[in-house]
């Protein structure tokens, strides 16, 4: 790399290099190059090409020369054309009969949709191994109970099983949705110009096209749009965009969650801290949610591309325009990327996620207590004592001990409980006691927690 000009950062330091692979250029050409051949052995068929004009563009297929297209587009100023050039040069004998038929977009839309095949593919394959890393946390921790927060205030228990649950759920849905798009995957086909099928009609006849575009579509294994202009829909550009936006949005809610509860404050979790890592320059002390800020930093900018899809769907005027092209050559990849490093990274995070259950276990002892009073109101009902009249006691208990807290003391409210006449006439102060572990009032989270994961483990294999 040359470091005296910009490099984009998803050059090097943001996503994959199978990733880049897939969007680079060398590998969009010979994709270009396996479409001219597939179309020419096809129109053998048809009795266009002859076998030995086939076997030259096979021959030659690989043999991608970015210079000399570079320096032919330099003349042509088109991509394609300057491609097709390049290649017949290479081919003395099949080099007159390339894209045959055909408009560029035949060409670059289907090519676009096999990249986005090889993407997205690849995405599942990333998006699974962290579905299992959060099921195995999940089963570790499906019984560890801690304060759950509403508002940003202290709400009632949980697990940190259960927890963790609702953020695999939404992977979940991602996952299956990342799928539907791969198994909807259309290409534009072979239409022509403005998507009629034209100049195939006049090559071929009518009889054949039906024939003849089943035909490609069975070799290069994509199925292709019925209707076309003269690209395919970009309604399916959105959908993808969509589908990487909506992972994007999980994995921000989970970093961002992740942030919170890392700070001394709450303390429960973090994110792995390396025995070398520094957290800052100036705060040697700093362990600072690097990897988590760095998710929603990219998620964030993941969440603008369906807009910009929205835009090039919607602003496609008649059969096409060109205002889509430039900004599709940077949102396809680029979007692919960023949710490579996303999914990388929130699977670091995950497998090797810092759990301080001396945190979780001060948090649910600190703030607990407020929260299990709701078993104690029920007990009292169902001991035969007035809701409204129990209700507004434990209420004024409740902000008394709150003061307390907030002035610097140990929780009181127990102890207060506990020297109400009123209560103890209903219920014993060994219920109270007991009524008063928040720890117990979890509900059957654990069992959901350890089913959903369960679930999940079942269709990943299926």
């Amino acid at each position: 790399m040359n470091y005296d000009i910009y490099q984009s950062p998803y050059s090097w330091r943001y996503g994959s290099d199978e990733l880049r692979v897939i969007w680079s250029e060398v590998h969009k050409r010979r994709i270009w190059r396996k479409i001219w051949v597939v179309l020419a052995e096809v129109q053998r068929d048809y009795g266009l090409v002859t076998d030995e004009q086939v076997e030259d563009l096979r021959t030659h297929a690989g043999e991608v020369d970015m210079d000399r297209a570079l320096a032919i587009e330099a003349e042509t100023h088109h991509d394609v054309m300057a491609e097709i050039m390049a290649f017949a040069e290479q081919c003395s004998i099949g080099g007159g009969i390339i894209h045959l038929g055909l408009t560029s977009m035949d060409v670059v839309d289907n090519a676009d949709v096999l990249r986005v095949r090889e993407s997205l593919t690849l995405m599942i394959s990333r998006l699974e191994p962290l579905l299992e890393a959060f099921c195995s946390q999940i089963d570790a921790h499906a019984d560890i109970p801690l304060m759950a927060f509403t508002h940003l205030q202290p709400a009632e228990p949980s697990t940190l099983g259960y927890r963790l649950a609702q953020y695999a759920q939404d992977l979940w849905i991602d996952w299956q949705n990342l799928r539907r798009q791969l198994a909807g995957l259309r290409g534009k086909g072979f239409k022509g110009a403005v998507g009629t099928r034209a100049s195939f009609r006049e090559l071929l006849g009518p009889q054949d096209l039906e024939a003849f575009e089943a035909a490609i579509s069975a070799k290069l294994g994509l199925q292709f749009f019925q209707v076309t202009t003269q690209v395919y829909p970009r309604k399916q550009d959105y959908e993808i965009h969509s589908a990487l936006a909506g992972l994007g949005a999980t994995l921000y809610k989970f970093a961002f969650d992740v942030r919170l509860l890392q700070s001394p404050t709450i303390g429960e979790v973090g994110e792995p801290f390396g025995k070398r890592q520094v957290g800052s320059s100036a705060m040697p002390f700093k362990r600072n949610p690097i990897q988590a800020e760095k998710i929603d930093s990219l998620a964030r900018l993941l969440a603008q591309f369906p807009r910009i899809a929205w835009d090039n769907a919607a602003h496609t005027l008649l059969e096409r325009t060109l205002d889509d092209s430039a900004n599709r050559r940077t949102s396809l990849p680029e979007a692919f990327l960023i949710t490579d490093e996303l999914l990388t990274t929130a699977f670091k995070i995950v497998d090797g996620l810092r759990i301080d259950k001396h945190a979780v276990q001060r948090n649910l002892q600190v703030y607990g207590p407020f929260a299990a009073t709701e078993r104690v109101l029920m007990a009292l009902v169902k001991a035969g004592a007035d809701r409204q009249e129990m209700h507004e006691k434990i209420r004024m208990h409740s902000l008394a001990a709150w003061e307390s807290l907030q002035q610097g003391s140990d929780n009181p409210l127990l102890d207060r409980l506990l020297r109400d006449a009123n209560l103890l006439s209903y219920l014993s102060a060994e219920d109270l006691v007991r009524l008063m572990d928040a720890s117990e009032h979890v509900g059957d989270a654990p069992e959901r927690a350890r089913n959903l994961a369960a679930q999940i483990r079942v269709e990943l294999k299926g």
